[in-house]
This record gives structure tokens, sequence and C-alpha cells, in this order.
């Protein structure tokens, strides 16, 4: 009788196991996987849209730095990519951005 005990909590544990990996792909898959895209790669080209609308229309001539503010974070808010930003201002350092510096946009 010990030896079939024992072979069923043998099975039953790896069935256990088995589950609680499926499981935890699940859980896994529905955490990265909640963009709308179909399996072809296309989202109704929605995303494009939203980027092209959510960038300013009109650039302002000077940025005013605020506290936190990263040159990365900078490009998001104004449009300008951070390399155009490093073009028209080389004499600042981008790891050290200081509050109230103002920064050439245009």
């Amino acid at each position: 009788m010990n030896k079939r005990s024992s072979a069923s909590a043998r099975i039953i544990a790896a069935t256990t196991l088995v589950a609680a990996f499926v499981l935890i792909l699940i859980v896994i898959g529905g955490a990265l996987g909640g963009d709308s895209e179909d399996s072809s790669g296309r989202n109704g080209g929605k995303t494009a849209h939203r980027k092209a609308a959510s960038r300013p229309k009109h650039v302002p001539e000077t940025y005013e730095v605020k506290s936190g503010d990263t040159l990365i974070s900078i490009a998001h808010e104004t449009g300008v990519p951070v390399v155009r930003i490093q073009e028209l201002n080389p004499e600042v350092d981008p790891q050290i951005l200081i509050a109230g510096e103002q920064l050439k946009l245009r």
C-alpha cells in the first residue's frame, strides 16, 4: 500500500507542477499581451494616428528646464528630437540639466 500511495502522490505532484507552470504562462502572457494587434501585426492604424495627433503643432523657440526634466522628457513634450536639442545647445551637459535653464528648440 505504501508504494501505491507514493506513486499516486508523484502523479498528483507532477500534474500540479504542470498546472502551475501553465497558469504562470497565462498570467505573464495576459500582462504582456495587452495591445490590440491581431496576428498579422496590424491594429487598424490606431497607434500611428495617436502618435501623430499628440505632437504639438507649434514648437516654441525655447524651453525652460523644470526640476526632474531630461532631454528625453523634453523631446517627448515638445516634439523636438533629442539630437536636434543637443545640436542647438552644445554647451548643455545632457546629464546635468539645471532647473530654470533655457534650451533652444529652433
